[in-house]
């Protein structure tokens, strides 16, 4: 609420606060997540970059766990997809195409982790709509 209300930085420092409660050992879920909104959270590219980049590292971080097909496991799979597509819009943003399509490249890839939903279809146009963009440059 706080971060969609307008004090931005309140809710950095109540994320900041949870982030730092999870711990380097977290739940790779619940980090994934905190990530995604702290990352949100930033006026700085940079920082928002950073966010992105620790979503993903919990979300890839996670696969491994010999219970990859309990249901957290099977709900960061299909975040990847969204996790680097916010990455490469992240880099784009910074003027790095080349990272971009790096990124934009994994989100295809992993987008078979989709469930043919809204949520899904929503990322699969959004995963085009940054291709068109990419393309223009």
């Amino acid at each position: 609420m706080l971060l969609h209300g307008g004090d931005r930085e309140e809710a950095r420092n109540r994320l900041r606060a949870l982030w730092d409660q999870l711990g380097a050992d977290g739940d790779p879920l619940h980090r994934c997540t905190l990530a995604r909104y702290m990352a949100d959270a930033q006026d700085d590219p940079d920082d928002e970059l950073a966010w992105d980049l620790r979503a993903l590292s919990a979300a890839e971080g996670a696969g491994g766990e010999p219970s990859a097909r309990s249901a957290a496991a099977v709900a960061l799979r299909a975040l990847r997809p969204s996790l680097h597509l916010d990455v490469a819009a992240d880099y784009l943003a910074l003027r790095r195409p080349d990272a971009a399509r790096t990124h934009l490249d994994r989100a295809r890839a992993a987008s078979g982790a989709l469930d043919d939903d809204r949520y899904g279809s929503g990322v699969r146009a959004a995963i085009e709509r940054l291709e068109r963009r990419l393309g223009g440059i």
